[in-house]
């Protein structure tokens, strides 16, 4: 196996673990993305990678698979972001296709109830625990981010489009950095 075929092989496999091993969305998968591409495999610095999931969160998608696609084509360009995105989508593919194939029809079993009643808030504590994973370095003592942070999860809870926090925050990003410079 050449090493360009090793690569493909590395990409597809990360985010076959990533995607087989993770529940709870794109947000629950931060944490192990993360330790995946910037300390395992050193794909990725910690800034580049927050600068990646701003990039993939503010495009339509599923973050996981944005992430694969833009870290397998920062990798081993087209061909490196399609074996990243069968890798993290085969999974979830495979797993859908057996509830629809088997679990449909014990929907209403009062085991597999609990059981999804007992993943819910489970799924919640995952999201909570990345974004505290994720957000803490960028935050410490960071007066600028801490605020941005705040005013936008009050726009994001008062039902603000996401879209349109991503643009404002980037255009005041923008703005302040011009500011600077005079």
């Amino acid at each position: 196996m050449s090493i360009s075929e090793r690569t493909y092989f590395k990409l597809f496999t990360v985010f076959l673990r990533i995607g087989a091993f993770t529940f709870g969305g794109g947000y629950a998968m931060l944490p192990i993305i993360k330790r995946e591409i910037v300390d395992i495999n050193s794909w990725l610095d910690e800034d580049d990678f927050l600068n990646t999931i701003a990039v993939t969160q503010s495009v339509p998608g599923a973050l996981a698979v944005n992430t694969a696609i833009f870290v397998g084509y920062k990798i081993k360009g087209m061909t490196g972001a399609m074996w990243s995105l069968a890798g993290v989508v085969l999974p979830s593919f495979l797993i859908i296709l057996t509830i629809v194939a088997f679990l449909l029809n014990w929907k209403h079993h009062p085991i597999v109830e609990a059981a999804f009643n007992g993943i819910r808030p489970g799924i919640v504590g995952l999201i909570i625990a990345s974004a505290f994973q994720i957000g803490a370095p960028f935050l410490k003592n960071n007066i600028k981010a801490i605020v941005i942070f705040l005013i936008a999860s009050i726009l994001s809870l008062l039902g603000v489009h996401t879209f349109l926090i991503i643009i404002t925050f980037g255009i005041a990003g923008i703005y302040t950095l011009n500011e600077g410079e005079h």
